[in-house]
Order: structure tokens, then sequence, then C-alpha cells
């Protein structure tokens, strides 16, 4: 699939951004904090392809274990819009619910094995 630019939103709309990636194949992921919150999400992209548009100051950063991923959330709605892989800091990652006019219903999902990666047991978390 082709690397089209998309726009997106958290819930509230105080965080919106550009992103040009492609959307499959999509996934999911099975570490303690994306088996939660369920999310489904874009194949990897360089950072140099996501432009947060308005509402910077409104994102939070949350980082466990390993503290190399980044995941963002908007500190008024809750929502999840994108984040900073630990597999590769280099590369990101999409939600693509936050997408304007797509479907994260319509796409098939692999899973991948984030739960590998930790270095301490979080599933009691």
């Amino acid at each position: 699939m082709s690397n089209d630019l998309h726009h997106g939103s958290c819930h509230c709309g105080a965080v919106k951004f550009e992103v040009r990636t492609a959307l499959s194949p999509a996934a999911r992921c099975n570490c303690s904090l994306c088996r939660r919150k369920g999310a489904l999400m874009s194949p990897p992209f360089a950072a140099a392809e996501l432009k947060i548009v308005q509402g910077e100051e409104a994102l939070t950063l949350y980082q466990f274990n390993t503290k190399v991923a980044r995941h963002y959330f908007c500190k008024h709605c809750g929502i999840y819009p994108f984040h900073q892989t630990r597999k590769d800091p280099l590369l990101w990652r999409v939600n693509i619910g936050c997408l304007d006019g797509v479907d994260p219903y319509s796409f098939a999902a692999g899973v991948n094995d984030g739960a590998s990666l930790s270095t301490v047991n979080l599933e009691d978390a």
C-alpha cells in the first residue's frame, strides 16, 4: 500500500496531526500496555513523516519497562494517537483509529510480539 498523507486527531480534537504512511499491514501488539489499549497500529514509519499540526502541549508521554518506546496520549481525552517504537526508536506508528475517514475495523491485523522485548514481567501489572 502507498504512503498516503492522512489527517488525524485525538477524540476531543485538542491534538491534530498529519502522517504519511501506509496503513497495511496493520498490527496490534501483545506487550502489557498495547494489550490493554487494544489499538490498531500502522506499519512503522520515519519520524519525519509525522507532523503535529495542533496541540503538542496537550500530549503527555508514558514510558515503562525499558523506557525506550515513547507512547503519547492526549491529556484531555486520554486517546493514544501515536508512539515511537521500542524495537527501533527511529520509527513511529500511528493509531489507525485516530485517522480521519479510515475504518480500523476494515483491516486484517497481525500481532507484534512486543511482550518478548520486555526486560521485566509486567503481565501482573
